[in-house]
């Protein structure tokens, strides 16, 4: 689960405004910004430690000299080479994904390798199998259930990375053996019904006749797979993004779904004693959040509950030509009787990678516009069908000159991100009474993570 730190409390219209660390934005030194880091750093071969050297010769005695290693593409194992203990007796095995090369067109190229340490510290190959697919996506270690046993969890996809299987081994008496296997779409372990113990979980997209639906496995003691399952809200073929928050005191899954035509809704599932529950009713609930693509569910303000985007037209934009229209987004929160509440409004930049927090007393006062001359983005106040006084600009620089620049006139740094630096100016010259300092400006401000 994605969380902030918060770094600042502060009230804004008699309310607990928790944002993440951008109070003291206004403070940080410009000199210390750097743009244009040299890539060619970030793109070192990873060099093998001494360990994994001595694996590898022990991998290349046992396989031959004609293999390549294949790396994990995310997850917390990102090495060709795993030392874990995965049968439980207190000693590391290393566990080596690689692909051979030489092999007949039926043999699949993609192996895992086990070796053990002998008690004079070399390793030697024990045992060597095909695995699913010819990439490694994601590899997780892990007890799961009321079983005792470790299991190796490996999630594999073929070429077109769109195909994966989730399969479940055992490693026990130097023999690994396959104990589960499944297509999906996203894989985890987690202990979604808070009980203590681990649960496997997939999410599968709908496939012909088969619904989309959100599956959670748990081991009992004799080793079976007891299985929990929910369909979704809607016939989702794939999946955008998956996050946990919490929702009436107990882990929820917060599902951002691809529901075609660049959209993107979310649906929430959750695990109790009964099983996997769904929290939208119907589709209708889950339809609500339709939204375009790249506008995740995210916990905007920090306190660890997830907010779900939802875009509402900006005012004196309604009845524009949908090319021309500009949108604002209410942040939802689910309340205790499962339904969205809003929570707060904003201006979210999905493209520039931001979101500016409206403070209450704008609710309903206020619009934006984009300045397209100076690239900007400006938030001014609405009355009487008319935008009038501006009270917002923000800026996003990617270079120095334009940080120097905007500087220079009297903008603020708000945050940096990566090699962008977000700035706002703030007119002191208001007579609305809906002016903010640029302290506000910088507590309503939120850089989302690259």
């Amino acid at each position: 689960m994605d969380k902030n730190n918060i770094k600042s409390v502060c009230f804004l219209s008699g309310k607990l405004f928790r944002i993440s660390a951008v109070c003291s934005a206004v403070l940080f030194p410009l000199t210390g910004c750097t743009f244009g880091a040299n890539i060619d750093m970030l793109m070192t071969p990873p060099k093998l430690s001494i360990e994994q050297e001595q694996i590898y010769s022990a991998l290349t005695d046992a396989a031959g000299e004609s293999v390549s290693l294949k790396y994990p593409k995310s997850g917390k194992y990102l090495s060709a080479f795993i030392v874990e203990d995965i049968d439980g007796d207190s000693q590391n095995e290393a566990v080596v994904f690689y692909e051979k090369k030489g092999l007949a067109v039926t043999e699949n190229t993609l192996r895992i390798n086990i070796l053990d340490r002998s008690d004079n510290g070399t390793w030697r190959s024990v045992y060597d199998m095909a695995a699913e697919g010819t990439e490694i996506e994601r590899v997780m270690i892990s007890r799961l259930g009321e079983n005792e046993r470790v299991n190796l969890i490996i999630g594999t996809s073929f070429a077109n990375r769109l195909d994966k299987t989730a399969t479940v081994y055992s490693y026990n008496n130097g023999i690994l053996e396959r104990t589960f296997s499944e297509s999906y779409s996203f894989l985890d372990v987690t202990d979604l019904d808070t009980d203590g113990k681990n649960e496997f979980l997939l999410l599968k997209g709908a496939s012909g006749d088969t619904n989309a639906s959100a599956q959670a496995y748990k081991l009992d003691e004799d080793g079976r797979y007891n299985k929990y399952s929910v369909d979704l809200s809607y016939n989702f073929p794939e999946f955008d993004s998956v996050r946990y928050g919490i929702i009436n005191g107990i882990n929820g899954l917060y599902i951002d779904a691809v529901s075609g035509n660049g959209h993107i809704q979310t649906d929430v599932v959750y695990m109790d004693g009964d099983g996997m529950k769904r929290l939208f009713a119907d589709s209708g609930e889950s339809n609500g959040t339709l939204r375009p693509s790249g506008f995740s569910t995210y916990d905007v303000d920090g306190d660890g509950t997830l907010e779900i985007p939802v875009q509402t037209i900006a005012l004196g934009y309604e009845e524009m030509p949908e090319s021309e229209q500009l949108w604002l987004t209410d942040w939802t929160t689910i309340t205790e009787k499962g339904r969205g509440e809003r929570k707060y409004t904003s201006y979210y930049s999905a493209g520039d990678g931001y979101v500016f927090i409206f403070p209450e007393k704008w609710k309903n006062k206020v619009t934006v516009r984009r300045d397209a001359i100076n690239d900007e983005i400006v938030i001014c106040t609405y009355d009487n069908e008319k935008m009038g006084q501006e009270l917002l600009r923000i800026y996003c620089a990617e270079d120095d000159a334009s940080l120097e620049d905007r500087t220079a006139s009297g903008y603020i740094l708000l945050r940096t991100r990566g090699e962008s630096a977000y700035l706002a100016y703030v007119p002191q010259n208001d007579n609305s009474g809906l002016n903010i300092t640029q302290s506000e400006a910088a507590i309503c401000f939120t850089a989302l993570p690259l």
